[in-house]
């Protein structure tokens, strides 16, 4: 187990040359290794472990234990408001087999060490269609400027052959811009995909699982119910029919203890929070976006925030000369070159760049 959780530090590794930012890296790189780690720690659980384990007389109690286990489980949902110890043996186990309507099956918990592993090949799929996208061209133009310790001549003809490329290749960057944004928008619609099929597959009880444990502490020890427990129930109940010696049909009622279903609430409870937290900061990395592509008089700021060395007379003027996909490529520049290399190619940059197409039409 610690030589596989080991080997997924590789993808949390620093970035020498960064084609993204912080919220994207949150969604692609540390989400998936959050997911592969829940999902590699259930499985261990759930296959290593003995994951159910049933008390039931006249039958072999490991032949109960797999069919119980492969074919589902129950509790009373009307069992969970009883009192433990004097209505009910456990939170929701009660004997009122009568009503087979009430009973509430639980079969996802099987599944969701898969689950868990399919969420994190969709959180991960961004980062690699970007990469793929991007072909290491950020990489190429940087040329190792990003670290000072080379010779003047060398830092000086390196220079010259970044600031050669971005005046030839002036207006062919807006595909890479859109390809960057469209894997933001992605990450977005991933997570809110992702929680609405996750409150699908927990029959509704995954988007308030973590608001009903936050108002727990509110409530009467008497009077709580813990939502932990009704969503993973570490107690059920099992029905067992096989035939007796004179071939009449017996029925028999187990009562199963889930100790899986313990690494499963928790592990659901930091999910909750962090997909939240992460839609919110997706949401507003969208907005964030809108205003760059919405208002041009926004942008010359933000390159000014990215090397306060530079002039805001030449950030207005590079934002004005070029288009948005140029715009980005020279920002997201400003985050891999060394200032002061970034500094004095953005200002012969701006003296040789032509003015954009409507601004000549002006």
């Amino acid at each position: 187990m610690y030589k596989l959780l080991g080997s997924l530090k590789s993808y949390l590794k620093w970035q020498d040359i960064q084609t993204d930012n912080a919220v994207f890296r949150l969604h692609n790189s540390f989400t998936t290794v959050l997911l592969l780690t829940c999902s590699l720690i259930i499985t261990a659980t759930q296959y290593v472990g003995q994951p159910i384990s049933c008390i039931v007389n006249g039958v072999p109690p490991h032949v109960v234990n797999t069919f119980c286990w492969i074919h589902s489980t129950f509790t009373m949902p009307d069992a969970f408001r009883r009192q433990v110890g004097r209505e009910v043996a456990h939170p929701g186990v009660a004997n009122d087999f009568g009503d087979e309507d009430a009973k509430k099956y639980y079969t996802y918990y099987q599944w969701v060490c898969f689950v868990l592993f399919f969420q994190a090949m969709a959180c991960y799929t961004p980062k690699f269609l970007w990469n793929k996208f991007e072909g290491g061209l950020m990489r190429m133009i940087v040329m190792g400027l990003n670290i000072t310790i080379c010779t003047r001549e060398e830092k000086e003809a390196k220079r010259d052959a970044l600031l050669d490329y971005l005046i030839k290749h002036v207006k062919r960057h807006k595909l890479y811009a859109i390809r960057y944004w469209a894997c933001e928008v992605l990450c977005c619609v991933n997570i809110i995909v992702q929680m609405y099929l996750m409150n699908r597959f927990f029959d509704g009880e995954f988007l308030s699982y973590g608001t009903n444990i936050m108002q727990l502490s509110d409530v009467p020890q008497e009077q709580r119910i813990d939502p932990m427990v009704y969503v993973f129930p570490r107690v059920t109940k099992c029905t067992f029919h096989k035939y007796g010696a004179s071939g009449s049909l017996q029925k028999h009622d187990s009562l199963c203890i889930l100790p899986l279903n313990i690494v499963n609430e928790k592990t659901y409870v930091f999910i909750w929070f962090w997909f939240w937290i992460l839609l919110v900061l997706l949401l507003g990395l969208m907005v964030f976006r809108a205003c760059i592509i919405f208002m041009p008089k926004f942008r010359p700021r933000l390159l000014n925030a990215r090397n306060r060395m530079i002039p805001m007379e030449i950030c207005r003027s590079l934002s004005r000369k070029l288009d948005i996909g140029d715009w980005w490529l020279i920002y997201m520049l400003g985050r891999n070159l060394d200032p002061v290399i970034y500094k004095d190619v953005m200002s012969e940059f701006a003296k040789q760049v032509e003015p954009a197409k409507h601004d000549r039409a002006k």
